[in-house]
C-alpha cells in the first residue's frame, strides 16, 4: 500500500542557485535527478579537469554555506537553449548561454563582481558531461520528509522553509523522522522507478540561510543536536530501477522479502 507522496519535486541546475520546481521527470539507474547540479561556480583553482572528472568537496565552490548572498538571486536556466538568467531585486543582472565560452564568461564576471570579497580567485563556471556537483560523492537523490521539517519547525519555534534542505523529492504522508529508519531499504516511486535509501543527510549551515531573503536567521545543525541529538534532515537513496515520476505519485517501502527477489 502507499504510504506517502511526493509532495514537490525540485533539481538544482547550477550548485547554491535557485532550485527548479519539475512536474515530472525520467530516473535513470545510478544518477541523480536529470541537470541536478549540472554546474558550478568555482571559487579559485580547484583542480577540477572537465576531461575526467571527479568529486570535489562543495568547498571548492560558491555554496551557501559560507556565501548566503546566492540565495538573494533568482536563477533561472532553460536546458533548450542553454541560457542560465540572474536576478536580483527584479533587475536582470547576467545572462549567457552556458554551452559557449563567452556566456560562461558573462557569468563568471557577474561573479567576480557580484561576490568579489568572498572570492579566493577568479570565479569560473564548471561543468562535464554525465557529471553532477553534489555534496556527496556517488549519484544519488535526496529526500526530505515534510513531517520532519514540521518538527524542526515545532522545535525551534518559528518557521522553517523546507527549501531550506535543498531536497529533490519532498514526501508527505510519512510520520517525522520515519526515513531514518529506512536506510537499506528500498522505495516503490510512481509505476516503475525504485530508490534504495542509503544515507541520512548531516546538515551544515547552508540550512541556517532563508532561501527567499538570503538572510541567515536560524541555527539548525545547532537546534536539530539540542532537541532531537543529531544534525540530520533527510536520506539520501540511489536509483535502482528507472522509470518516470512526477509531483503527486505515490511512494511505498518495498517489503524486504521482495526488495530480495523472494
Amino acid at each position: 500500500m502507499p504510504d506517502g507522496t511526493i509532495e514537490a519535486l525540485y533539481r538544482y541546475p547550477v550548485k547554491g542557485l535557485t532550485p527548479e520546481r519539475l512536474a515530472r521527470t525520467r530516473l535513470a539507474v545510478g544518477e541523480t535527478i536529470p541537470g541536478d547540479r549540472r554546474y558550478a561556480v568555482e571559487n579559485g583553482p580547484s583542480g577540477f579537469d572537465p576531461a575526467a572528472p571527479a568529486y570535489l568537496a562543495k568547498t571548492h565552490f560558491l555554496m551557501l554555506m559560507r556565501n548566503e548572498r546566492l540565495a538573494r538571486l533568482d536563477a533561472r536556466y532553460d536546458d533548450a537553449s542553454h541560457v542560465l538568467t540572474l536576478r536580483h531585486e527584479g533587475r536582470e543582472v547576467a545572462r549567457g548561454d552556458l554551452s559557449t565560452p563567452e556566456g560562461r564568461r558573462a557569468i563568471e564576471d557577474f561573479f567576480a563582481r557580484y561576490s568579489a570579497d568572498e572570492l579566493r580567485g577568479a570565479p569560473r563556471l564548471l561543468a562535464a558531461e554525465g557529471h553532477s556537483f553534489s555534496d556527496v560523492a556517488r549519484k544519488v537523490v535526496s529526500i526530505i520528509n515534510l513531517a520532519s521539517v514540521a518538527a524542526i519547525e515545532t522545535a525551534v519555534g518559528a518557521p522553517v522553509h523546507p527549501l531550506r534542505f535543498r531536497g529533490n523529492l519532498y514526501l508527505a504522508g510519512w510520520p517525522a523522522w520515519r526515513e531514518f529508519d529506512l536506510v537499506e531499504r528500498e522505495l516503490a516511486v510512481g509505476r516503475e522507478a525504485r530508490l534504495k535509501v542509503v544515507k541520512r543527510i548531516v546538515r551544515c549551515a547552508a540550512t541556517n540561510v532563508d532561501p527567499d531573503t538570503g538572510m541567515r536567521d536560524l541555527a539548525l545543525p545547532k537546534s536539530l543536536m539540542q532537541s532531537f541529538g543529531h544534525m540530520d534532515c533527510g536520506v539520501y537513496a540511489e536509483v535502482m530501477t528507472g522509470g518516470e515520476i512526477a509531483a503527486g505519485d505515490s511512494i511505498s517501502v518495498v517489503p524486504e522479502r521482495a526488495a530480495l527477489g523472494v
